[in-house]
């Protein structure tokens, strides 16, 4: 009770002045001994008072100089430990120390002024006025240390200690496993960790903004590990030829370990003097006309990214129509003979009496051509031109010779993970021509899915690099469904805005949240929203401080917050990176959540140093490729002619011969 009224206080505060008070009076008996003389010329000597010193020195208080001043400076420093002086934010150690050193030197040194200053009275005052000065500054200095905020707070002003969090350290491969070394901080220390996605089958989100790391830090891993365990592989490489150069001396380096040797293949629309030739709408690919309708949406939505957000359009579902009534005949002409996107384009191309009367003489496509016809007859023309037109247009975007030439051959098929011949391609897109090549890649794209994602295949790593880049409108179900075929997808991307201003935010959101392993660097707003609360919270400790007159006092105590705020994430150096990983039943990873720097064991200059260029695959002349381009014109010259021909000569056809042009 006696400390709830104040009472422990009042007896503290009687004390400490008592013991003031006492070294006051031995320090002045001190001036009254040694400097009696001066004391005596004042009249200042009473024969009382020399009794009782007579009495004092006799205990032997005054047996050396400076037996007094110690004992005195004692009580001082007893007194000083029960001051509470009013707390000062401002108060420093150092001027606190240098105050009473300062004052302990006056204190002491004063004493030589009795032996310099040999004058009776002179020498006293001045001994006394330093020694005063001394016991004063001791004081004040004393006093200094008990106003001192003396509470350890955190210094760690960003919360970053607060922060780290306990990561898996252990190493755990399979078969399928990439196993990226990192470090991280925990508890001020340094450790050692391993990010381990032992089931890329789940799908791997790699994310970052330009810069990032994640290419030199993830992608190049991914690539040398998944050859190095005998994957069949795909890359998408935005900036060719960076990711195609590290697959291309992986395959060098490893391809005799596969049990079937695994061949390379690059497409490439600048050089194609190292660029295979493939025809990505290879008639032995497409096993109904519904592989035609996926093409056609494909190639259009990639050409006219605004559509993808209006699929279902009137005239947006027209020009697929359209364009997969072109690629039906043609896959149904001499049995796919000139089936390839050149050739579709240029049908394309002639005019509506022979088109219209070419498509609708073939039954399987008649109800995909009748609405058009109609229009035609009916002198719908606007109408006619918003639903083809647009997709003429489009198109008319894809007419070069050297697109035609990569497009028109048939050096290798996208089934990559065929057993019996295995394939690593890589194909380069040009981020100054980012629509033209996306759309055709997109199509490549989406036929090799549709091959891949089969059972009894080998194994086989699809890597995206800048996936926004391209329109593949499946990726969510490969993900979802071609892990028992054992595809594994990594798909890179630099902001979650970036994939919902390509994709729309629907679709966006299903491939952030589908993937089961996600690393992601420096990246802010709605990405690092996201990726902060799947982290959760962990608890973290708070310390809080509150100063009044005479005290401080601390409170300590601990609170869930976020693991990682989107404040650290939108903060990350390159390097540095945040994610989760996913396991299996039976390989537990208990710490799937890390905020870790990468490491690089080796790295890229070393790398560099070894690695083999891209081989010149056969020597291109621009005569050769206008040649193609000439042949694929005249080929569809010869194919329009040839069924004009054979539908005037049958009966039963020649009804539906359109001539709108010689009837006006």
């Amino acid at each position: 009770m006696a400390s709830n009224t104040g009472e422990n206080d009042v007896s503290l505060r009687k004390i400490t002045d008592m013991t003031r008070m006492i070294s006051l009076l031995i320090l002045a008996l001190h001036f009254y001994y040694f400097c009696y003389q001066a004391f005596q010329s004042w009249h200042l000597t009473f024969a009382i008072s020399d009794r009782i010193l007579d009495k004092i020195a006799s205990a032997g208080l005054f047996a050396s100089f400076g037996k007094t001043k110690i004992i005195a400076l004692i009580f001082l420093i007893i007194s000083l430990v029960g001051v509470k002086g009013k707390k000062g934010e401002n108060i420093k150690v150092q001027h606190a120390l240098i105050t009473v050193f300062s004052g302990l030197a006056v204190y002491y040194l004063s004493g030589l002024i009795l032996k310099v200053v040999q004058h009776t009275q002179a020498g006293p005052v001045l001994y006394m006025a330093f020694t005063s000065a001394g016991f004063l500054l001791i004081l004040s200095g004393g006093s200094q240390f008990s106003r001192m905020i003396t509470a350890r707070l955190n210094k760690d002003i960003f919360n970053k200690e607060n922060e780290t969090f306990p990561q898996f350290e252990k190493l755990i491969e399979n078969e399928y496993s990439i196993n990226l070394p990192a470090k991280y901080r925990y508890k001020g220390r340094v450790r050692q960790s391993w990010i381990n996605i032992i089931n890329p089958f789940r799908g791997l989100l790699v994310s970052g903004s330009p810069g990032s790391g994640k290419t030199y830090f993830v992608f190049r891993h991914i690539i040398s590990q998944h050859i190095e365990k005998g994957f069949s592989m795909f890359v998408y490489d935005f900036k060719y030829s960076d990711l195609s150069l590290l697959a291309y001396n992986s395959w060098l380096e490893n391809k005799a370990k596969y049990e079937v040797e695994p061949a390379f293949y690059t497409i490439n629309f600048d050089d194609l003097s190292r660029s295979y030739r493939c025809n990505p709408l290879n008639p032995e690919s497409m096993f109904d006309i519904t592989d035609a309708v996926e093409s056609a949406r494909t190639i259009l939505m990639g050409l006219n990214r605004e559509w993808i957000k209006r699929q279902g359009d009137f005239f947006v579902e027209s020009s697929i129509n359209f364009m997969t009534a072109v690629i039906w005949f043609l896959r149904r002409y001499r049995d796919g003979e000139f089936c390839s996107l050149p050739h579709v384009i240029e049908l394309m191309q002639i005019d509506y009496d022979r088109l219209f009367t070419i498509l609708r003489a073939d039954s399987e496509i008649e109800v995909l051509v009748n609405p058009f016809v109609t229009a035609y007859k009916n002198e719908a023309m606007q109408q006619l031109e918003g639903q083809i037109g647009s997709t003429k247009i489009a198109l008319a975007r894809l007419a070069s010779p050297q697109l035609y030439y990569v497009l028109s051959g048939d050096d290798f098929t996208m089934d990559i993970n065929n057993p019996d011949a295995p394939k690593i391609v890589c194909m380069g897109n040009n981020p100054q021509k980012i629509q033209i090549y996306g759309a055709v890649l997109s199509l490549y794209i989406t036929r090799l899915i549709k091959l891949v994602n089969q059972p009894n295949r080998m194994k086989s790593s699809l890597i995206f690099d800048e996936f926004p880049t391209v329109y593949l409108n499946n990726m969510d179900t490969l993900i979802a469904t071609a892990r028992s075929n054992e595809v594994a997808t990594t798909i890179g991307i630099q902001d979650f805005s970036q994939l919902k201003k390509d994709y729309g935010k629907d679709y966006a959101e299903v491939i952030m949240n589908i993937t089961g392993n996600i690393i992601s660097g420096q990246v802010s707003g709605e990405s690092a929203k996201q990726l902060s609360e799947r982290f959760g919270k962990i608890i973290q400790g708070r310390t809080s401080l509150s100063i009044n007159r005479m005290d401080t006092s601390v409170s300590k105590s601990q609170q869930l917050d976020s693991a990682i705020p989107p404040s650290t994430i939108s903060s990350l150096s390159s390097g540095d990176f945040v994610g989760f990983v996913a396991d299996n039943p039976d390989e537990r990873i208990d710490l799937k959540g890390f905020h870790a720097s990468f490491i690089n064991l080796e790295s890229q200059s070393e790398k560099g140093k070894n690695q083999q260029e891209l081989p010149v695959i056969r020597n291109v002349s621009s005569s050769i490729v206008q040649q193609n381009f000439r042949q694929i014109k005249l080929d569809i010259e010869q194919i329009a002619q040839s069924e004009m021909n054979r539908i005037g000569e049958d009966d039963d056809l020649r009804y539906l011969i359109i001539n709108k042009t010689a009837d006006s």
